[in-house]
């Protein structure tokens, strides 16, 4: 499969390689018309894991939406549901935290939409969407409609782990987003770049960490480890194996699709409120 085909995919942990830097085809509706299938079944078993972890009577198991359309058109419109799609709605809903001061979130904490975003900082697709297509967000996160919020999801070992406690004890002095954004900038978008010690220091001081010695205590800190082992057994016992992935009100996206796909999924749900 050539380097375009390869473009808006979510990579996983058997992918070895990744998209370069620069130019960027929609090539891949095929792939994406068994990407929404295999996601389906993937999103109705993770609404039924997460119910049973939970202890709560089950969700409602119909089929959730999943927009992974590659070519840049309009998502589909979804078939007729179940009367009980109201109650699945409200489930998925209720999966952002909108807390306060959340240092892995950005933008109102009372927005009208939040998107969930769960990434490895070694994935080059990863670091596609957050080059290309994050910035392209800001405005709506800006006027008050769209909060982002970020979970860890470290599939590619260690270094993935030192990538996401770095970002974690930035983000407890301000610069969660500053150093994620650097740390992306700095890796190639090609595999998974190694991410140790040394690189995790320099992106601290690259983007002006006041207190390196709090830094050092942070990114090292158990409790800093095993926040991000939340973050990423959570996303696995929801089925979620590949990155990036991303949940917007009540619609699931797979790997780093161009904006105008972010922007329709954001648009249909707040139609849906209105």
């Amino acid at each position: 499969m050539s380097t375009e085909q390869n473009e808006y995919q979510s990579t996983t942990p058997a992918m070895d390689s990744g998209p370069t830097k620069g130019p960027r085809r929609n090539d891949m509706t095929g792939f994406y018309k068994v990407a929404v299938i295999v996601l389906s079944i993937i999103v109705v078993g993770l609404l039924a894991v997460m119910t049973q972890g939970s202890g709560q009577s089950a969700a409602p198991q119909a089929t959730v939406t999943v927009t992974a359309a590659g070519d840049g058109t309009d998502a589909q419109p979804p078939q007729e549901e179940p009367a009980d799609s109201a109650e699945r709605d409200e489930f998925l809903l209720s999966m952002p935290r909108r807390v306060e001061g959340d240092p892995l979130a950005k933008g109102a904490v009372d927005a009208t939409i939040v998107m969930t975003e769960w990434a490895d900082y070694r994935c080059p697709f990863c670091s596609v969407f957050t080059e290309d297509t994050l910035p392209l967000l800001q405005p709506l996160v800006d006027d008050g409609t769209l909060r982002i919020e970020f979970r860890d999801l470290a599939i590619f070992g260690d270094d993935s782990i030192n990538a996401a406690a770095g970002a974690r004890a930035a983000g407890e002095q301000g610069l969660y987003w500053e150093f994620a954004s650097a740390l992306y900038a700095s890796l190639p978008n090609q595999g998974h770049p190694p991410v140790g010690d040394d690189v995790v220091t320099k992106i601290a001081e690259q983007v002006g960490v006041p207190d390196m010695d709090a830094f050092q205590v942070a990114y090292k800190a158990d409790a800093t480890r095993a926040a991000i082992d939340i973050d990423s057994s959570e996303a696995q016992s929801f089925g979620i194996s590949g990155t990036p992935a991303f949940l917007i009100g009540t619609e699931f996206i797979s790997g780093a699709q161009p904006i105008e796909v972010f922007e329709n999924v954001i648009a249909a749900e707040i139609a849906k409120l209105n």
